[in-house]
């Protein structure tokens, strides 16, 4: 997003919020139509893709610094979907999705195809394929998994349209059947609470004979991805339930040693 759109975006937020909040303000519901309205009312050009303004403070960007401040010690204002063309501004608890910087690397040799690779147009594809082609879903949950669709575009009672990145679906030696939600993000994208409950949401609605495991991938690096399975407390909190951090190589530079390592962690 270049500097123009960013500050209008800001403005439209910032105006939206103020009209409504109140200091003992917990949630703030506003509609589509409200923020074109508030386009109106500051004079701007109201944007093209009106639901990107909502996106960007949602998963990519902060908040403006006025709003930042009325938050109080532990809360943090995020945006939510309230139902069709509805939102809210929620205060909610501090629930942030970081990777952990002391978490050792595993590497395991890259299975991208070299086409795939060389023709990725935007850092969350590019995710998504890397994780596709090499199993890491598989990998990491110790499933047998199938991608079956990606981007899915649906509407959740209570929250209105929402997207899922990629969702799989899984089974287990046992016969247990999963749908796996993926929440994948690249370059300055966040990993986002909120995404991560309206994916389980949705599968609780849409796949109730069958076992949600939430999972959020992000790159480190160009060759480094992280893996999260997450999880909903009693309190309605997103929790991390593992945390693995993957190096993509080529099968080559695996060492003799490295491979004696992850035998003897996989013994314990």
């Amino acid at each position: 997003m270049n500097e123009k759109s960013k500050n209008r975006y800001q403005a439209l937020v910032e105006h939206l919020f103020f009209q409504r909040y109140e200091a003992i303000s917990t949630t703030i519901e506003f509609t589509r139509e409200d923020l074109i309205q508030a386009a109106e009312e500051l004079g701007i050009n109201v944007p093209k893709n009106i639901g990107d303004v909502l996106y960007s403070f949602r998963y990519r960007n902060p908040l403006p610094t006025s709003i930042l401040a009325t938050q109080s010690y532990g809360k943090e204002w995020i945006i939510e979907g309230a139902g069709s063309g509805r939102y809210e501004f929620r205060l909610v608890a501090v629930n942030r999705i970081l990777p952990n910087p002391n978490l050792i690397t595993i590497r395991i040799p890259d299975n991208t195809p070299e086409l795939i690779a060389a023709h990725s147009l935007s850092d969350e594809q590019a995710l998504l394929a890397k994780i596709r082609y090499n199993r890491l879903i598989d990998i990491f949950l110790g499933l047998t998994t199938y991608s079956l669709q990606n981007h899915l575009r649906t509407t959740v009672k209570g929250l209105g349209q929402i997207e899922i990145d990629e969702i799989y679906v899984g089974i287990d030696r046992y016969g247990c059947q999963y749908v796996i939600p993926v929440q994948a993000k690249g370059g300055t994208d966040q990993l986002a609470s909120v995404q991560t409950r309206q994916d389980i949401a949705c599968c609780v609605e849409k796949f109730p004979n069958l076992v949600c495991r939430a999972v959020s991938t992000r790159f480190l690096d160009t060759s480094r991805i992280a893996v999260f399975e997450l999880c909903l407390d009693q309190d309605g909190f997103v929790r991390v339930v593992e945390e693995r951090h993957y190096q993509l190589v080529p099968a080559m530079e695996i060492s003799d040693q490295e491979l004696t390592e992850y035998r003897q962690r996989a013994s314990r």
